[in-house]
C-alpha cells in the first residue's frame, strides 16, 4: 500500500478552513469579552417580575 500525497486542492480547502476557523474564534472571543464587559460593569440588571408583565 504506497502513501498518497496529499492533492493541491486539499491544501487549499484545508486553509481556507483554518482561515474562516480563526475569523470565527475571533468573532466569538469578541461577542464574550463585550458580554464580559457588559456585566461586570454594573449597569446590569435583571428584570423584575412586574416589570415584565
Amino acid at each position: 500500500m504506497s502513501i498518497k500525497t496529499t492533492h493541491e486542492l486539499h491544501q487549499r480547502r484545508f486553509g481556507r478552513n483554518l482561515g474562516v476557523a480563526l475569523v470565527l474564534v475571533g468573532f466569538i472571543a469578541v461577542v464574550f469579552g463585550l458580554t464580559v464587559a457588559k456585566v461586570t460593569s454594573g449597569d446590569f440588571e435583571m428584570p423584575r417580575a412586574e416589570e415584565i408583565n
